[in-house]
């Protein structure tokens, strides 16, 4: 191990014991580098899980996801004649942020809050680069399972209620793939360096409420924009596909493909690596 190595993992060890001693400065605002510190050992942690344990986790997101859909579709179908059609989306962006909510208060394993928390580990020498694929695919996984599962469960039953309507889910479906796949790669980084920084920001707040806080706004941003989210997106055209005929099936995988591309670039590289790099270079 070079010095400079040696002096990171110094760091790196010290600043963990002062996170976990009791009575320590964490009444007062934490550091970048505690901040680092907190979510390297985070991540280390979930490596430490067993693939079952994350794998249920990560079903558990994609399930919980799927209530900023639900929300959204149920508002569509009420504003649907009653509100200007480009004006729903932006009405809609209000409800985005429950399912967020609930992943992350909930402490589920959801793919884009994770991107940068399993990359730190990578970068800091503690786990390989097979090792990060393969948790990766375990998590993508569950969470798409999760997503079908709701789809066929609470879209079904929705439907039933007659709470959200098809057209709704089809305008939603549209919506989010009419892009071409290239501005559909470019707002999935941001999509993703904002999940990334959500778990950074949280990892930096004490109070529950003001965990709710960073999460809404964070988000919110997302969901004005209109940027593209992987595991959202798989619940909004999942359900276009299976309930409508307004997406087709490789309409789906290109752009499941894109967003989960897209969001992990934006995770690794704008949070984890710029961060990483940001601490080591001080050494």
């Amino acid at each position: 191990m070079s010095d400079k190595a040696k002096k990171i993992e110094a760091k790196v060890e010290d600043l963990s014991k002062t996170s976990e001693a009791p009575n320590s400065s964490h009444d007062q605002q934490k550091t970048q580098e505690e901040i680092l510190v907190n979510q390297l050992c985070e991540g280390i942690e979930t490596y430490e899980h067993k693939t079952s344990k994350v794998f249920l986790g990560a079903i558990t997101a994609g399930l919980e996801i799927g209530f900023s859909f639900l929300l959204i579709s149920i508002l569509y179908t009420f504003l649907k004649g009653k509100v200007r059609e480009e004006s729903i989306y932006y009405i809609t962006a209000f409800a985005y942020p429950v399912g967020f909510i609930m992943v992350v208060l909930g402490r589920s394993i959801l793919f884009t809050e994770q991107t940068s928390l399993l990359t730190l580990p990578v970068l800091h020498k503690k786990r390989s680069i097979g090792e990060l694929l393969k948790v990766w695919g375990t998590v993508i996984s569950g969470n798409l399972i999760g997503g079908l599962v709701f789809v066929f469960i609470a879209v079904y039953t929705s439907l039933a209620l007659g709470i959200i309507s098809k057209d709704s889910i089809a305008k939603i479906a549209l919506h989010v793939t009419k892009p071409n796949t290239l501005i559909i790669f470019g707002s999935a980084i941001l999509a993703g360096w904002l999940m990334a920084l959500l778990s950074w920001l949280v990892s930096s707040s004490k109070e529950t409420i003001s965990r709710i806080f960073v999460i809404y706004m964070i988000t919110a941003i997302v969901g004005f924009a209109g940027f593209h989210h992987s595991i959202v997106g798989n619940i909004e055209v999942l359900a276009g596909i299976i309930f409508t005929n307004k997406v087709s099936f490789l309409e789906y995988l290109i752009f499941q493909s894109t967003t989960l591309l897209g969001n992990a670039f934006g995770g690794v590289f704008f949070v984890a690596l710029l961060r990483y790099r940001s601490f080591a270079s001080n050494f």
